[in-house]
């Protein structure tokens, strides 16, 4: 009898462990991360990972990266409630990853979070322009940038967006591009914050007068934004930075 007993405990306990471990192994959700490897924006990267994995870490969600848009199908990007376009553009992706990430976007299948280089909207690099991203963005085109960098103070138009929880009504971003396009997105979404160009330093000629930095496009059925800064590595020493990013990574994942 205390063999039978004793083998019932046994199994027990054998079970509830590896139901433990099951439950524990299991990701809340799961994120894709596109960024190349290489270029001058790869320092960014470089930060930005060890930070995503140890967010991944504490919060029980899982990551995977890739480097170019060549994984990219439909069944593939079906994996995932995030994806995270980390200093990618938007070209040269191909007509398979093109059409798997609009159906993606605008059924509403993930969210999605574009940073900096996601606005290189226009012919480069021997691509044209891929007009539905453009629209996604707000119907704009690149045209111009700050090559040797300025600060700025970027103003938060929109407290009450999830995004923005904990993030201060302004705050400084020491060192950015602060990229222009031929016009503002404002008529085509929502902005949730702008950067003041009155503000830079060194002060700078090349300015858009409107000039929104964070938005998020209402009328596509994924949840969206774009946070336009994303070239400096120092970035994640800014508290106000992380935080914007971390609650935009559970916003638009919907958990």
């Amino acid at each position: 009898m205390k063999f039978i007993i004793g083998s019932f405990f046994l199994l027990f306990i054998t079970q509830f462990y590896c139901n433990a471990q099951t439950k524990k192994s299991t990701p809340k959700f799961r994120i894709l991360v596109i960024a190349e490897n290489g270029g001058h924006h790869i320092l960014f990267t470089k930060r930005a990972k060890p930070w995503l994995d140890k967010l991944a870490a504490d919060s029980g969600f899982a990551i995977d990266y890739i480097q170019n848009a060549k994984p990219i199908t439909e069944n593939y990007l079906n994996q995932y409630q995030l994806f995270i376009q980390l200093d990618y553009p938007p070209y040269g992706w191909g007509d398979t990853a093109e059409t798997a990430f609009k159906k993606y976007i605008e059924q509403g299948k993930g969210g999605w979070i574009g940073f900096h280089h996601a606005s290189l909207l226009g012919e480069f690099d021997g691509f044209g322009m891929w007009q539905w991203f453009s629209d996604f963005m707000g119907s704009i085109r690149w045209k111009n940038y700050i090559p040797d960098f300025a600060s700025g103070k970027v103003n938060v138009e929109d407290q009450s967006h999830p995004c923005m929880k904990g993030v201060p009504s302004s705050f400084i971003i020491e060192k950015e591009e602060w990229y222009t396009y031929d016009k503002s997105p404002r008529n085509n979404v929502h902005v949730i914050a702008s950067v003041d160009e009155s503000t830079y330093i060194p002060g700078r000629t090349i300015k858009m007068g409107d000039h929104p930095v964070i938005w998020t496009n209402d009328k596509i059925a994924a949840r969206n934004i774009y946070i336009f800064m994303g070239h400096s590595p120092d970035l994640f020493d800014n508290a106000a930075y992380t935080a914007l990013f971390r609650n935009a990574i559970f916003w638009a994942a919907k958990k």
